[in-house]
């Protein structure tokens, strides 16, 4: 399905800002690469069904904008691709008050990534991160990779520990 290994970055085209941070992090990771159509409902549920993976299994990226001081706010949830983030429980994870979805440009200048491509690993300038709660009980979850069309498969508590996060209930 995907190539595994510590980082293998001989896989034509696969490097990209997480990939590398994953392999200088000596984390065990797969890629998977999939053709990617921009018309599709839900570059999420797109990914899942491309890579024969249950929804549950494969999480999309979202940027949020808290009422918080620390950097502009915001703050990055990773939820399964078929569900919603609960901005009350994102914010309530985070020490903030309220919480709304962070503007494109911020996010896209912050991250250093393209929304619909966005990774958890490897932003340009790392944000506070929250991976939803139900990712503790899978052996591995699918997370975008940097690029539209490219996840990366890894254990919940590697991504975790890579990005700085935490585990907490934040989808509905």
């Amino acid at each position: 399905m995907g190539r595994k290994g510590r980082g293998r970055e001989g896989v034509e085209g696969a490097a990209t800002p997480a990939t590398r941070v994953l392999t200088q992090a000596a984390v065990e990771f797969s890629v998977h690469p999939y053709e990617h159509d921009p018309r599709a409902d839900s570059y999420g549920l797109e990914a899942a069904e491309a890579l024969g993976l249950q929804p549950a299994e494969v999480f999309k990226t979202l940027v949020a904008q808290t009422d918080s001081d620390r950097d502009h706010g915001l703050v990055v949830a990773v939820v399964p691709v078929d569900r919603q983030v609960d901005l009350k429980a994102l914010a309530a994870a985070v020490g903030a008050k309220k919480a709304a979805m962070a503007p494109v440009p911020l996010v896209e200048r912050t991250t250093g990534y393209v929304v619909g491509g966005v990774s958890p690993v490897g932003q340009k300038r790392p944000l506070r991160t929250v991976v939803d709660a139900s990712a503790q009980g899978l052996p591995r979850m699918y997370v975008s990779g940097g690029r539209r069309g490219f996840d990366i498969g890894l254990s919940p508590a590697d991504l975790v520990a890579v990005v700085d996060g935490r585990f907490a209930p934040i989808s509905r």
